[in-house]
């Protein structure tokens, strides 16, 4: 592996297309401006460029991490750049001059729910959650990442999302089916996705009875809208302590998928798989979105 000199002078070869750039000794690596707008950093082989609204989801939907200068410190706002991107100058270039205009964005000050603060969580919040879904694909997939999080968190769950798609065939009910006792032993050995046999077991099962109700009702959207007479129920809740985790509907849903040979699809999952698919608006009344899900 190259010293942190040839690192540098590598990403500076790559970079060749940014007009304005200057390189400067900082945290023990280099700081990376166009001008004088600090948008990167090179510390220990790595690379990091400054993130914001316009950039994140990039970062998150390829599993980064912010920059670390040791373990006391996280710098939030940096992420580290995927190998692929550094190799390919020209792509390199657009992710730097991305990062140019995330270094010069206006702070984001709008008010949001509570659990949305910061990194992958905002940009799922601002971007997904409670946004009303009508695709087979995408429902099926909030299936099973709902269904994986039982016990655990949802920023687990999302990081390892990619991982996910690509253990269960981008979420094809169809493919997923078909898995056989050596695919699951596979699963089971794959640190891309949460390694529970039972969990894994589950989503094969629910990728069967998916097709069936897409046969009885000819889409999983036709029949689980059906509960909300195809329209999102409103709440206004001031407060997340106010949000519960579960209701009579929930309740109803989950009694109706596990007759119809659904598992791990308690309650509490639908639920927060109905919050996540735009089926309940569940934004607080005073966060930005609460207002931009209902024009969906």
């Amino acid at each position: 592996m190259p010293n942190n000199i040839g690192f540098k002078n590598f990403i500076l070869d790559q970079l060749t297309e940014l007009n304005g750039l200057m390189c400067r000794s900082m945290f023990g690596g280099f700081g990376l401006y166009k001008d004088e707008c600090f948008f990167g950093i090179i510390h220990k082989n790595r690379l990091y460029f400054k993130t914001g609204p316009s950039n994140v989801s990039e970062f998150h939907a390829n599993g980064m991490k912010p920059f670390r200068p040791n373990s006391k410190q996280t710098l939030k706002n940096y992420y580290e750049v995927p190998p692929d991107i550094i190799e390919d100058a020209s792509r390199l270039s657009d992710w730097a001059a991305a990062s140019v205009v995330a270094a010069n964005e206006p702070a984001d000050v709008r008010p949001r729910c509570g659990w949305a603060k910061e990194g992958i969580l905002r940009d799922y919040h601002d971007r997904e959650w409670g946004v009303p879904l009508h695709d087979d694909r995408k429902l099926f997939e909030f299936l099973v990442l709902e269904g994986a999080q039982a016990g655990l968190s949802w920023e687990i769950v999302l990081k390892k999302r990619e991982g996910y798609r690509k253990a269960f065939s981008n979420f094809d009910a169809r493919e997923v089916s078909k898995y056989t006792p050596v695919r699951v032993r596979k699963l089971i050995a794959d640190p891309g996705i949460i390694r529970n046999r039972l969990k894994i077991e589950a989503t094969i099962r629910n990728a069967a009875a998916f097709l069936n109700v897409q046969k009885e009702f000819g889409s999983f959207d036709a029949y689980i809208w059906s509960f909300v007479g195809g329209r999102p129920r409103v709440n206004r809740f001031r407060s997340l302590k106010d949000l519960p985790p579960r209701t009579e509907l929930s309740d109803a849903v989950s009694v109706d998928l596990k007759r119809r040979g659904f598992s791990f699809i308690g309650s509490t999952v639908i639920y927060a798989h109905m919050q996540a698919t735009g089926m309940v608006n569940d934004h607080l009344i005073k966060c930005f979105r609460w207002r931009e899900v209902l024009t969906r």
